[in-house]
């Protein structure tokens, strides 16, 4: 079969089209024809090195696709069904194994396609909205990288939950994008100071929430945004990691909550991940959430998505159809 591997981490000329060894399932693991395969910006640190894992390196954490056999014990899936994952390595390639208990299965109304694209980023938007702080109506939440595959969709959920949202963009056609998913101001941080955006906006309260991907390049402007004891979720690094902080700035700014989640210790169990991926389907079935896909590309092209990507420059989900 054919995979996008990596043997030394580095630009995307690392990026190896070739072929492997078809895996085989296991013992609670089931074998995925893949459908589309999920681009993000964690693909991108793993290619970098940002997150190193063991080389030579099959790409990507999220698909859709078809059952096509299945290991001793498995009883959560079926050969032939239709089902989506996240947080498994491994998805650039036409086959891969994955443990059955992270697969979902996508009902009628939702295609392969949307089905990939919304795993990881609307598992993460869901988990952010829902959990660490949980939205309620009146809150302000800034949200950071808000036309990006996880900000269109978290804007859609935290308006669903009620909060006004600030949402921060690069160009007038995202600003235009946010709106129309819903969020109530947006914010071009090329040009504006969005901490005094949101000082105006809340007439000098402050944000309850930041949900920040960015991460070097936003986190002071981000701190200074927040009311006193609001909460710094801080769920990615897209501009770089942020520097070593002293705790005591947390206190002299309002005793501010910071936290770094990640997805995976949000979606710890079968059924928490079944309720959050369960909510999004059924939200995208009867069309109460959008989810784009910005472009689409073969399995070979992995480095030219991974360019799209890394140039700030896409609106929505980029896939991988192998």
């Amino acid at each position: 079969m054919k995979a996008v591997r990596i043997h030394a981490f580095g630009d995307v000329d690392v990026l190896n089209y070739e072929e492997i060894e078809q895996p085989q399932p296991g013992p609670g693991e089931a074998l995925i024809r893949i459908t589309a395969a999920g681009v993000n910006f964690i693909d991108i640190y793993h290619r970098t090195g940002q997150y190193k894992g063991a080389l030579p390196l099959t790409l990507g954490q999220e698909a859709a696709g078809v059952v096509e056999a299945v290991g001793a014990g498995v009883n959560e899936v079926a050969v032939g069904m239709r089902v989506a994952y996240a947080m498994q390595q491994g998805s650039y390639a036409e086959y891969t194994v994955v443990p059955a208990w992270k697969l979902v299965a996508i009902p009628d109304g939702v295609s392969d396609q949307l089905a990939a694209a919304v795993m990881l980023q609307g598992m993460t938007a869901h988990y952010l909205s829902h959990s660490p702080y949980p939205l309620k109506p009146g809150d302000v939440a800034v949200v950071h990288a808000a036309a990006g595959g996880v900000g269109q969709i978290l804007v859609q959920l935290a308006k669903r939950r009620g909060a006004f949202v600030i949402g921060t963009v690069s160009t007038a056609a995202k600003a235009a994008l946010v709106r129309s998913l819903g969020a109530d101001v947006t914010v071009d941080y090329t040009r504006e100071d969005f901490a005094e955006v949101v000082r105006r906006e809340t007439r000098g309260r402050g944000a309850d929430v930041v949900y920040d991907s960015v991460g070097k390049a936003t986190f002071e402007q981000s701190l200074s945004s927040l009311r006193p004891r609001g909460y710094m979720v801080l769920y990615g690094q897209s501009s770089g990691a942020v520097p070593p902080l002293d705790p005591q700035v947390l206190n002299a700014r309002g005793s501010l909550f910071l936290t770094r989640p990640t997805l995976g210790n949000y979606s710890a169990d079968r059924a928490e991940l079944i309720g959050r991926a369960g909510d999004l389907f059924e939200w995208m079935a009867v069309g109460e959430l959008q989810v784009r896909i910005d472009s689409t590309y073969a399995l070979a092209d992995a480095g030219k998505a991974h360019t799209a990507l890394a140039s700030r420059s896409t609106q929505g989900k980029l896939l991988l159809l192998p």
